[in-house]
């Protein structure tokens, strides 16, 4: 029968999360072969061609940054799923609490329409045209 995920019948295994000694000991190996050699790349980068130095660039940069995932949660979902948690966040908060946030997000929202209203004000005055003889 399988196991479940993250589950083995070895209760003394590696822990979760924790590489093996294979895995580590070769991103230490690499890890040191990048340190004592990185003027040297930098040397040998800057004797390239820039489309030859760019294209370095980008397949190095796919080792710092997160890969993106394809977006497969639209929008509308994505705020279905945040305002089912709010709501499960409030069931469980303190009435003082639910009512002080209330209270902030509304003074929120009049900050944010008064600021609209600003705006289109000072964009009527750029609007007007200037009289002669100011």
């Amino acid at each position: 029968m399988p196991h479940k995920k993250g589950h083995t019948n070895n209760p003394h295994g590696r822990p979760p999360g924790i590489p093996n000694k294979a895995t580590s000991d070769l991103r230490q190996f690499v890890r040191t072969i990048l340190e004592e050699n990185k003027n040297l790349f930098r040397s040998d980068l800057r004797k390239v061609s820039p489309e030859v130095r760019l294209a370095i660039y980008e397949r190095l940069l796919q080792y710092v940054l997160p890969k993106q995932q394809h977006q497969l949660v639209t929008i509308q979902e994505q705020v279905s799923v945040e305002y089912i948690e709010l709501e499960r966040l409030l069931l469980a908060a303190p009435d003082q609490a639910v009512i002080k946030i209330s209270e902030k997000v509304l003074q929120l929202q009049k900050l944010a329409e008064d600021a609209k209203i600003e705006e289109k004000r000072k964009e009527e005055i750029d609007s007007e045209p200037i009289e002669e003889g100011w």
